[in-house]
């Protein structure tokens, strides 16, 4: 539900919202295969209104910077997670996601765990 002027905590819900895996989109108009990934924001939805309205305002400016890449974000407070969806493409994400860390610092890549030898 659309509150108004596009903002993440705006665009929530005020009731449970269909799972994360069914509002997602898949795959752009060729059938090509979206990329995704996943941020932890810790401790986020225990902060004061403010400052919570402050970390949204980051991540806002930084998705509105590739909006050209981005297709599809979800903030969920409940979680202290962000889901960000990019268009196929090699490496897209990355910038995308080194520019919210740079943003906001305490947020948290995931990323499966990779073995180095």
């Amino acid at each position: 539900m659309d509150r108004g002027h596009g903002s993440l905590l705006r665009v929530m819900p005020l009731h449970p919202a269909e799972p994360l895996w069914k509002r997602v989109p898949r795959r752009d108009d060729s059938g090509r295969a979206y990329s995704d990934f996943m941020m932890l924001i810790p401790g986020l939805s225990s902060r004061p209104a403010p400052l919570v309205e402050a970390v949204v305002g980051e991540i806002e400016r930084v998705l509105a910077r590739f909006g050209g890449v981005v297709v599809f974000a979800d903030l969920n407070l409940n979680l202290n997670v962000l889901w960000v969806t990019v268009k196929p493409g090699p490496n897209v994400g990355i910038p995308v996601a080194a520019a919210i860390l740079a943003r906001v610092p305490e947020a948290r890549l995931v990323a499966p765990q990779v073995a180095y030898r």
